[in-house]
């Protein structure tokens, strides 16, 4: 059987405290937003997506699972400053699985590494070239979200897999 993402275990290879602030980029469902705010008890998670009807599915689930530590935003990270958080305010960003959608990847890590603090972590996730998931042409191949990464200062920690799909790449500001 496939082995798809183990949400708790990938959180694992992060350095957490429980007052950090943290956001999750392009959140969908809020899986990841979810699972930080769960460890991040006294602090905040962002849930940010540009759709709106996935927002307010996501503020549904908060409510019956009585998590009030996750605040969504409507936004486009493919624009400058799109994600509307101040510079240097998050410890965490998180980029699950939307890169391979996105027209302009360096923006989108250009906007991560905007709002994280000096030191500040950013884990990304997305769809592996064995995945018979996505088409192939679709992919932010690894070594391509490495040069981005690279380019804007961003210091590669840790690179590892996350189930038969998926890649992670971790960097610090």
């Amino acid at each position: 059987m496939a082995d798809f993402l183990k949400i708790d275990e990938v959180l694992n290879n992060l350095d957490l405290k429980e007052d950090m602030l943290g956001a999750e980029f392009g959140c969908g469902s809020a899986m990841f937003a979810i699972a930080l705010a769960r460890k991040l008890s006294k602090g905040r998670v962002y849930g940010l997506d540009i759709q709106e009807e996935k927002l307010s599915a996501i503020k549904g689930k908060l409510s019956i699972e009585k998590i009030n530590n996750i605040h969504t935003i409507l936004c486009d990270l493919e624009n400058d400053k799109g994600s509307t958080l101040e510079d240097s305010s998050l410890d965490i960003v998180l980029i699950p699985n939307i890169l391979f959608q996105s027209e302009n990847k360096y923006a989108i890590i250009k906007e991560a590494k905007r709002v994280l603090k000096s030191g500040g972590q950013l884990l990304v996730i997305d769809w592996s070239k064995s995945s018979p998931f996505v088409q192939k042409e679709n992919l932010a191949n690894p070594d391509e979200v490495k040069k981005i990464a690279e380019t804007l200062s961003l210091s590669l920690k840790k690179e590892f897999a996350t189930g038969d799909y998926h890649y992670a790449l971790l960097f610090v500001k």
